[in-house]
């Protein structure tokens, strides 16, 4: 078991990653939440199917409330927040209370939002299920949508600790660890070229990963979140970095309908986007059609697709939650590694558009 110790303004806590670290999940609730009084499970239709039995099996002596969402984005709605809190007031749920977050990354931005807004804010905990979610368990953004845009309803609100059991990821179909791995990419892309020529070293076929890289890879990407995350909790300045590939590719999962577009497919087309950007406006002296061949290879389609308009799509980039009045502002490269906050004129963002 790796342990990963995340340092943020409001709270330190840890990440635990390895195969079979649900089983130290008792100890912890035991040691850390002492008054702890019901746990609140929220899952998803499709983890639930294949790996609730085992979470209730550990978590035995508790006897938890569970909650089933919608699998997906499907999770983020209102009406699925609604019911969650309903949920929680119904079974006396109160401030020595604990959700545990048991899924993807959409379940973890539900559920941590459900327990930053239930009276007031009461713990919860990540124990996510995807390679996606090695990103969006940790640093404490939880939300969920509204139809004009993703994540605009939500707080920074962080766990109490993540549990990644890496057991769970043997039953992911190959979309998802593509979707997932999309992230990973991203972390190196803004933070380590060593770590993203090792990468593409290592890594050419997404389908047969080894266990020990997948493991390296996601520990690397947990570790550079954190990097982010302890000098800016709140994302007033360096996190806003995290977002790169972000704002074309929030643009298109929201253009496409939130559930129909895998987040890191979304990403990885708004990545290439944004090197292209580099090149162009900061001189980035990255070869990106060697990028775009590799990640090519690895399944990712990086054309945007057709019966999108250019003009929806700039108007979602508009409100993306880094623009300011009405300037549209990117995270740039200025070499990889080196991330830049940059504002990129709409004449700029339409002929890019029109070359993907």
């Amino acid at each position: 078991m790796e342990t990963i110790q995340i340092q943020t303004e409001s709270k330190s806590y840890a990440v635990f990653v390895g195969e079979g670290v649900r089983k130290e999940l008792n100890d912890f609730l035991s040691t850390h939440l002492t008054d702890l009084t019901r746990i609140l499970i929220i899952t998803d239709e499709t983890v639930a199917k294949l790996h609730l039995q085992e979470l209730q099996t550990v978590l035995s002596t508790w006897n938890p409330i569970i909650f089933i969402a919608p699998s997906g984005e499907k999770a983020k709605t209102f009406d699925v927040y609604y019911q969650a809190l309903s949920t929680a007031l119904e079974n006396g749920l109160d401030r020595k209370s604990v959700i545990l977050s048991f899924g993807g990354g959409a379940v973890g931005d539900l559920s941590g939002f459900v327990a930053a807004s239930y009276m007031r804010g009461i713990p919860f905990i990540q124990v996510p299920t995807t390679i996606l979610a090695h990103d969006s368990a940790v640093g404490g953004k939880v939300a969920i949508n509204h139809p004009l845009g993703k994540n605009m309803i939500g707080a920074f609100y962080q766990p109490e600790a993540v549990f990644y059991d890496l057991e769970w990821l043997k039953t992911l179909p190959v979309k998802e660890i593509r979707s997932g791995f999309a992230e990973v990419i991203k972390h190196a892309l803004i933070s380590d070229s060593d770590f993203l020529y090792w990468l593409q070293a290592n890594v050419p076929d997404i389908q047969s990963i080894s266990q020990e890289r997948l493991a390296d890879s996601l520990i690397k990407g947990i570790e550079i979140k954190n990097k982010f995350v302890s000098q800016d909790e709140r994302e007033t300045g360096v996190r806003a970095y995290l977002n790169f590939g972000h704002t074309l590719g929030h643009a298109i999962e929201s253009e496409m309908g939130y559930g129909n577009f895998t987040h890191g497919e979304a990403v990885m087309i708004g990545m290439v986007y944004a090197l292209k950007l580099s090149n162009q406006l900061l001189n980035l002296s990255f070869n990106v059609k060697e990028f775009v061949r590799w990640v090519t290879e690895l399944g990712y389609d990086i054309k945007l697709p057709s019966h999108l308009s250019y003009e929806q799509l700039l108007r979602k980039m508009k409100q993306d939650k880094k623009s300011v009045g009405e300037s549209y502002r990117f995270v740039l490269l200025e070499q990889i590694g080196q991330p830049k906050l940059q504002e990129v004129s709409e004449k700029v963002l339409l002929e890019e558009l029109k070359r993907l």
